[in-house]
């Protein structure tokens, strides 16, 4: 009989305390691939985003200006200097080193344009560029052409207008051709039309009051292009737009570390589970193991057997866990991640690994019962009879 047969006929034979090791490593290493899975799905989905849309990057002209301002009240500024952004100064940010980061650059005017009796303010804004730089952005009905304006849902409920109604500002007759559904952002009480209609409007023809820049950044220097864009734009002060990005990268971080704390307290538990129920399998066994040795078997085949046992079962926690972690991550994914698709590609690597963990920790915690099993005296075992 060779040792693979021992070890299956014993596994059948004791089969409870087999699915309570199973059940042991399966849960350490499922919950491990979870974490890890969930962690990495929501790591890549913020990264495909700063890919898609770039982290924001704000070029506002340089003012020598003082805030007056106490207490959350407001009194007004003292404005020394403020110099306006000519638009054609905007085309040397093309000619930066890393321009080949830059995914979209959009000029903004703005100026306040009386409708009736309200007053509302007005932006003028590259609508190929705003594409990118605001994907949120769903609009009901259509961009605006020449003549034309698209309303935030706010100023639209406000001003009382609909999609074909006609307003006029500063004397120039304009269309609504489509409303902006809700954003949850100052763009729901905004006027947009076209740049050169802005510009046309407010008297501004070649100037602009701002600029936005999408930056592909998931790896990209972004200090390094705030510098470079400050070099290229000597009159403008230019700012990295970052704080919710890195707000959530760091709660991100935060999670990683307490989740591998969860997990390397999971695991350990699951390794005691491990120790115990070997260590009883072993005195269970001690007559049967007395025999073995009285018929020739040597002590490292008695470690053997046990360790056999104990990879098997390991192979199986470590498959059967990674299916199951698999599984959670995206039902977390699903109920807690609106943003992800829930789309979870199988990773091997990932497989891989949740097998070596699971037999790591299976082949450590059967280590000790091993050695105790191989260092009983068949003599003692054999009057245990």
């Amino acid at each position: 009989m060779t040792l693979k047969i021992i070890v299956l006929r014993n596994l059948l034979r004791r089969k409870g305390k087999a699915a309570f090791v199973l059940a042991g490593i399966v849960l350490g290493v499922a919950t491990v691939i979870g974490i890890i899975s969930y962690v990495g799905a929501m790591t890549a989905d913020i990264n495909h985003k700063l890919e898609k849309y770039g982290a924001n990057i704000l070029i506002v002209p340089k003012t020598e200006n003082l805030n007056l301002t106490y207490g959350g009240l407001s009194l007004g500024g003292v404005s020394f200097e403020m110099e306006e952004i000519r638009e054609k100064d905007l085309e040397q940010v093309s000619s930066i080193k890393n321009s080949k980061n830059i995914a979209a650059l959009g000029p903004l005017v703005l100026g306040v344009a009386r409708v009736d009796s309200h007053k509302v303010l007005m932006a003028g804004v590259n609508f190929q560029s705003a594409g990118i730089l605001k994907p949120w952005w769903k609009v009901e009905g259509v961009l605006p052409g020449e003549d034309a304006v698209i309303l935030g849902a706010e100023a639209a409920r406000v001003l009382k207008m609909e999609i074909g109604n006609r307003l006029k500002v500063n004397n120039k007759d304009l269309v609504v051709s489509g409303i902006l559904k809700t954003t949850g952002s100052q763009d729901d009480q905004l006027i947009f039309t076209r740049l050169a209609t802005a510009q046309a409007i407010f008297g501004k023809t070649g100037r602009v009051s701002m600029a936005e820049v999408a930056a592909l950044c998931k790896d990209c220097p972004i200090e390094a292009m705030v510098k470079q864009i400050s070099d290229a734009l000597p009159g403008a002060k230019v700012m990295a737009i970052q704080q919710v990005v890195k707000s959530r990268m760091e709660t991100l971080a935060q999670f990683k570390k307490f989740s591998y704390g969860i997990s390397g307290v999971i695991l350990f538990i699951g390794s005691m589970v491990v120790l115990v129920t070997m260590m009883g399998s072993v005195r269970e066994r001690t007559d049967e193991i007395g025999i073995f040795r009285a018929i020739g078997f040597r002590k490292r085949h008695i470690i053997k057997i046990v360790f056999m046992e104990a990879a098997i079962l390991s192979g199986l926690a470590g498959i059967t866990g990674y299916f199951l972690g698999f599984g959670a991550t995206k039902a977390a994914l699903n109920l807690f991640s609106e943003s992800h698709s829930g789309n979870l590609p199988f990773s091997f690597e990932l497989a891989g690994s949740a097998v070596m963990i699971a037999l790591a920790v299976g082949l450590i915690s059967s280590a000790y019962p091993a050695f105790m099993a191989a260092r009983l005296d068949p003599n003692d075992a054999l009057r245990a009879l």
